[in-house]
C-alpha cells in the first residue's frame, strides 16, 4: 500500500532539511581563517605563508572593528625656522588665560605638596614599625616564627610602597612649573 503523495513530499522535505543541517557545519568548517599580522581574513591571497600569514586553529573567531581616529590636522609652519605651531584649543571657550593657568598650577602644587607631606609621614611611621627588619614580637608571635616572618615581610612591603609613593609625588612636583615667589 502506498502512502499518500503529500506524506511522501513531507518525508522528502524532512530528509533534505536533515542533510542540509548536517552539511552546513561541514561547509563552515572547511573555510580557513588566516591571521596576517593584526588582520584576520579568510582570503589571504595566493601566497599566505610568504606574506607571513598563519592559519588560525580551533575555536570561533569574532572580530569587532574599532572606531578609527582621524589623523591630526596639519598645522601651518610658523615664520621662525619652519617649526609647527603649538596646537590651539578647539574653541575659544576651552582656552584658559595665563592667570587662571598659574592659579591651577599653584593649586596643583599645593595639593601635591600636602600629599607629599602625608606620604613622608606614612613612610616615617612604616620605617619605625619595620625597625630595620627586627620589629618587636607581638604576644601571639612569641612561639610562632612563621607568623612573625609574615608580619616582617608585610612591614617591609609597606615601607617599599611608602618609598615609591614619596618618589612618585616628588616626580610629579618636579614636572610642574616653578612656584611663584620661590
Amino acid at each position: 500500500m502506498r502512502a499518500p503523495t503529500h506524506a511522501r513530499k513531507g518525508t522528502a522535505v524532512a530528509l533534505l532539511l536533515a542533510l542540509g543541517a548536517m552539511g552546513l557545519p561541514a561547509l563552515a568548517q572547511g573555510s580557513k581563517i588566516w591571521r596576517c599580522g593584526n588582520e584576520y581574513t579568510n582570503n589571504p591571497g595566493p601566497d599566505p605563508l610568504g606574506r607571513g600569514c598563519r592559519e588560525v586553529q580551533g575555536g570561533n573567531l569574532t572580530i569587532v572593528e574599532g572606531t578609527r581616529v582621524p589623523p591630526p590636522a596639519a598645522t601651518p609652519p610658523t615664520g621662525s625656522g619652519g617649526a609647527a605651531a603649538a596646537p590651539a584649543a578647539r574653541n575659544g571657550a576651552e582656552r584658559v588665560g595665563a592667570g587662571e593657568q598659574r592659579q591651577r598650577d599653584a593649586e596643583a602644587r599645593r595639593i601635591l605638596e600636602q600629599e607629599l607631606q602625608r606620604a613622608q609621614q606614612r613612610l616615617e611611621q612604616a620605617r619605625a614599625d619595620y625597625a630595620d627588619g627586627k620589629p618587636p614580637r607581638l604576644a601571639n608571635e612569641r612561639t610562632d616564627g612563621p607568623r612573625y616572618q609574615a608580619r616582617v615581610e608585610e612591614l617591609r612591603a609597606r615601607v617599599e610602597r611608602a618609598e615609591a609613593d614619596v618618589a612618585a609625588l616628588q616626580r610629579e612636583l618636579a614636572r610642574l612649573p616653578p612656584a611663584e615667589g620661590r
